[in-house]
């Protein structure tokens, strides 16, 4: 096994993104610890890995290399996690799929379809896929990961096989325009054998069991990578059509008193458009929003433009923002999004709900039978899908 005889400690083992590389690296041989702050459902995915949770990170065991998450950089000595993660591509075949939107869908469509073909795909994907049992997995076949291009170091991989999904500015922490974004693209792109260019691609004309036109688009993305690796196309677009999601794309959470809860990682206003058109979709009552913004300096450069995208919803609850890898910005709260709504659509129902938990009574108290509560953000929003149910029941 390629890390057979390698120990290695986790500093956020419990992130989407740490658990997934702890799992292949005990997989593929390597002896694996970890501790996080508190204790996360990816976490179920590890037993048998060693974790301490507790506020403050602990001493790392003698004799193990660290890996750090991109959240504790600066407050655990460490490797970084991308540097871990190109040495895991390099072990294997691998397929990296990028992109500013669609890539967690993207990926899990082509881990997804590799499986059921029986190919026994390897995946490091940055959300829960049901039907593949978790984010990450161990097959001998082709590795599918999900890259990141927030910090640059996507260029750091070398597939056999890149995929960008499409290009927009969403870390204004790290880019400066959208430029510099396509930039790095399409020098992530250059130095792989193969490619893929989404925004070249037609959507699918295909029956698929996920809504929306970005999800078409996210097909096509998909059925071109997999013809890159050698996949019959009537085959894998037999399997695709049974593809039910990734978690929290447009997850439903459940029926309370004839309205439906669903939820969605969305925390881009393009992400939030497809995701409120999708939700619109046969459905014949009113839809209800509740949006929970990520990261203080995207809620700054984007909030006009989260209201545009919002407007699209009957009524809308706006929570302050959450808060991840940044430290607070002087004016900047989540009301910039319910100012700029009242600005932009005055007549609508919006309310200005610091927490999820408020949002989650807002909304609940003004939904009716065949109405639909969409749950928005890349926080802990998810939390809001329960506690509408049960103000609902």
């Amino acid at each position: 096994m390629p890390l057979e005889g390698r120990r290695i400690w986790f500093a956020g083992i419990g992130g989407a993104g740490l658990s997934a590389y702890a799992f292949l690296a005990r997989a593929w041989g390597a002896e694996v610890a970890g501790w996080d702050r508190v204790r996360t459902p990816y976490l179920d995915h590890l037993e048998g890995i060693p974790v301490t949770i507790s506020a403050d990170p602990p001493r790392p065991p003698r004799g193990f290399e660290v890996v750090v998450s991109t959240a504790f950089a600066g407050l655990v000595p460490g490797r970084s996690r991308a540097e871990l993660l190109a040495e895991l591509v390099s072990l294997r075949r691998s397929i990296v799929v990028a992109g500013a939107h669609g890539k967690t869908t993207t990926s899990a469509m082509i881990a997804f379809c590799l499986s059921r073909l029986g190919l026994d795909p390897a995946w490091l994907i940055g959300g829960e896929v049901p039907q593949l049992g978790g984010n990450a997995g161990a097959g001998e076949g082709w590795l599918v990961v999900e890259g990141d291009e927030s910090d640059r170091t996507i260029t750091a991989l070398h597939p056999r096989i890149a995929v960008v999904t499409n290009v927009d500015l969403d870390h204004h922490t790290e880019f400066a325009s959208r430029g510099e974004v396509e930039e790095l693209f399409e020098a992530f792109l250059a130095d792989a054998p193969e490619t893929v260019r989404g925004w070249e691609l037609d959507p699918v004309d295909l029956p698929l069991a996920v809504p929306g036109e970005h999800n078409r688009r996210n097909a096509a993305v998909a059925l071109a990578a997999l013809a890159l690796a050698g996949v019959v196309l009537a085959d894998a677009e037999r399997v695709l059509a049974e593809f039910a999601g990734a978690g929290r794309r447009l997850e439903r959470r459940g029926e309370a008193g004839g309205v439906t809860v669903v939820d969605t990682y969305a925390h881009h206003p393009a992400e939030i458009s497809a995701d409120l058109a999708a939700a619109r979709t046969g459905l014949e009552g009113r839809l209800l929003a509740l949006f929970q913004p990520h990261l203080y300096s995207r809620t700054r450069h984007l909030a006009r433009d989260f209201a545009e995208a919002l407007a699209a919803a009957d009524a809308i609850a706006v929570t302050d923002v959450y808060a991840a890898r940044e430290q607070p910005l002087a004016g900047v709260t989540g009301k910039l999004v319910v100012d700029a709504l009242a600005e932009l659509r005055p007549w609508v129902n919006v309310g200005w709900t610091p927490t999820v938990e408020q949002g989650a009574r807002f909304l609940a108290g003004r939904a009716r039978p065949g109405d639909l509560v969409l749950t928005i953000g890349a926080g802990d929003v998810e939390r809001a899908g329960p506690l509408v149910l049960e103000a609902l029941a």
